[in-house]
């Protein structure tokens, strides 16, 4: 593990998500009567789930607008969601505000162009596996893992366990 990955994990207090490309592998699934649906993988949802109660604040930002986003955050207890929302920086102000906390204290995973900005601002700006290029060349880090693939679990317990919290997150399952 990076030591300088570690060291920026250390500090968050807020753990942003985008969704398609990152809780997701990236493709649209649309149906005849123009419903979307979206897979998405458990391992990230438990890595969630672990974050939330170790402290941590965790939120969605979405350029996109579905209703299977609304009911995954919710089933995971996600705090705060933000769909069709394409400036991310404006949201991540907003957030920052709200949470009283500084961009030193925010961890963002993403993808693509959209996410960027955000991913350069905050303290620990994270990319998938299988993100643009550009995007991973401007990140802190990249994941070993592809989007909709466990990204976000790896994500998860880089700052679970910068912040000294893995080992009791994963010994509740012993």
């Amino acid at each position: 593990m990076n030591d300088e990955l570690l060291l920026r994990a250390k500090a968050i207090r807020l753990a942003i998500f985008d969704v398609d490309g990152v809780l997701t592998d990236g493709r649209l699934y649309f149906l005849a009567d123009g419903s979307e649906f979206k897979t998405f993988n458990t391992l990230d949802g438990l890595g969630i789930k672990m974050l939330i109660n170790s402290g941590v604040h965790t939120a969605i930002i979405s350029g996109r607008t579905t209703p299977v986003v609304e009911r995954r955050a919710r089933n995971l207890g996600i705090q705060h969601l933000y769909q069709g929302r394409e400036d991310k920086l404006a949201v991540l102000d907003e957030l920052l505000a709200e949470l009283s906390l500084d961009y030193e204290q925010v961890a963002y995973l993403g993808d693509d162009l959209p996410d960027l900005p955000v991913i350069r601002r905050v303290g620990l700006g994270m990319a998938v596996a299988s993100a643009d290029s550009f995007v991973r060349c401007h990140a802190h880090g990249v994941t070993q893992a592809r989007g909709g693939e466990g990204a976000a679990r790896e994500f998860c317990e880089l700052i679970l366990q910068a912040q000294g919290n893995l080992e009791a997150a994963q010994a509740a399952y012993l």
